[in-house]
């Protein structure tokens, strides 16, 4: 196959697009028939063509009929290789991130610190497609291949030149993120999530460690926040392929965080660097705020930043949507903040974050999504009784789960907790008993606008809600 066409009949046939949805062909697609955790896209072939697919990427023993089969042993790698040939070319410099806590947050702040050094960068990810003056919602933290690529490729029309996106441990090991140029990946740090889907703990690391070993380029950068324990198995990575290496953390060679002291409205922080000692004011509030902020930092450095610019870039960062976002301040002077943890990991960081600044009690109101990883469920719980001073155990996102069930097995790990299934009425309840001094935190949807119930999506907005409860 040559790019733009393809040969397999009497003339060679001109490629017009991609699809992995057989209903999204047209004439001149080339179908990526994938074996999927709900229907086999084998099942679409004879659809597919019949819809005017010129090719289909499938495995070997698959029946292909009327089009020319591409046969491999890993069709979904094969069919990413070939739709980056036909979308290119991307912007220059592409970073990735791939951790379990702070992927967000974190491109969206190498997307701002590119953009303060004059560059025309985006980020791409859970929030969306984010620019300087755009946002497209995806709903995925990394969508589908045809959907990446074609959006890179957008972005590079438009004049982008810098583009960091989430990789998730989904998105590596369904290959949704392959043939850009990825000139630098970062790796925040390792706890549990997604082992409905991995199933064990090392599959989950394996799938996030495939950015180093396979994604990233043989000239490529890896930055590593050095102090989670999962760090060597990068570094380690890194090495054997040659890769340079920044590392960032309070053991951290390139930024070392060697201070951190917390004020009202976010951090000093102390930072050894290039020999010398350096002061930044971080406009951000909690430790994992910092990590974020510093593993950003390091992917700056590693894609030509320099190091002056890129610190005092840190002190005009931008809080990001539904981390650690104020989303009002009661009449009682008391802030209500919304997160996105969901998981027992960032549901302590979140809570240590907001303690500092908790004169009072920090209340906060939680729950645990509907068929995902069910034995985090009770590990949340533990946490949030373990750390709150109230604990409000309400439903996030049941989806076509018993909601009831699932608050039990939450309140399993927070038996002294109080239980309210409707989130509107648990914020509610938050919010009235909050205090002056105290801290309400919201934690598990963080910036999503719908509760998924059965197969429906709800109009709900954790900010919103706690606004009108404010009012």
């Amino acid at each position: 196959m040559k790019l733009g066409t393809i040969t397999g009949g009497d003339e060679p046939q001109t490629v017009t697009g991609f699809a992995i949805d057989h209903r999204k062909v047209a004439p001149g697609t080339i179908f990526g028939a994938f074996d999927g955790a709900r229907v086999n896209g084998e099942d679409f072939i004879p659809a597919a063509i019949a819809a005017g697919a010129i090719a289909v990427v499938a495995r070997p023993e698959a029946v292909v009929e009327g089009a020319v089969h591409i046969a491999a042993r890993d069709p979904r790698e094969a069919f990413a290789r070939a739709a980056a040939q036909f979308f290119a070319p991307f912007p220059p410099t592409c970073v990735a991130v791939t951790g379990t806590n702070g992927k967000t947050s974190t491109v969206e702040m190498v997307r701002q610190l590119w953009r303060m050094q004059g560059h025309h960068a985006a980020s791409i990810g859970t929030l969306g497609v984010t620019t300087a003056d755009e946002r497209v919602v995806t709903g995925l933290t990394t969508p589908d291949i045809v959907t990446f690529l074609s959006n890179v490729a957008g972005l590079a029309r438009e004049g982008v030149t810098h583009v960091a996106f989430e990789a998730s441990s989904h998105g590596l090991s369904q290959y949704r993120t392959e043939g850009l140029p990825v000139r630098a990946a970062a790796f925040t740090n390792l706890s549990r999530d997604h082992l409905d889907y991995h199933g064990d703990m090392a599959s989950y690391l394996t799938a996030k460690l495939r950015l180093f070993s396979e994604v990233l380029a043989d000239d490529g950068v890896a930055v590593v926040w050095i102090d989670d324990p999962h760090a060597d198995r990068v570094m380690d990575l890194a090495r054997v392929r040659g890769n340079r290496l920044i590392t960032v953390g309070e053991h951290g060679e390139t930024l070392r965080l060697v201070g951190r002291e917390p004020s009202l409205l976010g951090q000093a922080l102390t930072i050894e660097a290039e020999g010398a000692t350096h002061k930044v004011q971080l406009p951000l509030i909690g430790a994992y705020q910092a990590a974020n902020a510093l593993t950003a930092a390091g992917l700056v450095l590693a894609t030509g930043g320099t190091l002056a610019a890129t610190l005092a870039g840190l002190a005009r960062l931008q809080p990001v949507r539904g981390r650690l976002e104020r989303a009002v301040i009661l009449p009682n002077g008391a802030p209500v903040y919304v997160d996105y943890a969901h998981t027992p990991d960032a549901l302590e960081a979140a809570i240590a974050a907001l303690r500092p600044h908790a004169e009072g009690r920090l209340i906060v109101v939680f729950g645990a999504g509907g068929d995902r990883d069910n034995g985090k469920r009770a590990p949340m719980g533990e946490v949030v009784a373990a750390q709150a001073d109230v604990a409000i155990v309400t439903d996030d996102n049941p989806r076509t789960e018993d909601a009831a069930q699932i608050r039990a097995q939450v309140l399993a790990g927070a038996p002294s907790a109080t239980e309210i299934g409707d989130r509107r009425a648990a914020i509610r309840a938050a919010c009235d008993m909050a205090q002056p001094g105290d801290i309400v935190l919201i934690a598990g949807k963080g910036h999503e606008q719908g509760q998924i119930v059965g197969d429906m999506i709800l109009p709900f907005d954790d900010v919103q809600v706690a606004r009108d409860c404010a009012g």
